[in-house]
């Protein structure tokens, strides 16, 4: 599915700032604790995964140099 440039590059903002947020609130972490350290890293990836298909998805311009 393809979407316009304009929406793919907001849902790019979107993600990146989302990243940007947590990274900013993270506050030290208590690294003898083993559940706190998987909850950061499953955050951390589940923000890279929307980064990654923010980024990957088609748009507009792409879909119809394809072709």
């Amino acid at each position: 599915m393809t979407h316009p440039t304009a929406v793919r590059e907001a849902a790019r903002v979107v993600a990146i700032e989302a990243a940007r947020a947590h990274v900013a609130n993270i506050r030290p972490i208590d690294l003898t604790n083993p559940n706190v350290l998987v909850g950061h890293l499953m955050a951390a990836e589940t923000l890279l995964m929307d980064i990654v298909a923010a980024h990957t998805e088609p748009t507009d311009e792409t879909e119809g140099a394809t072709r």
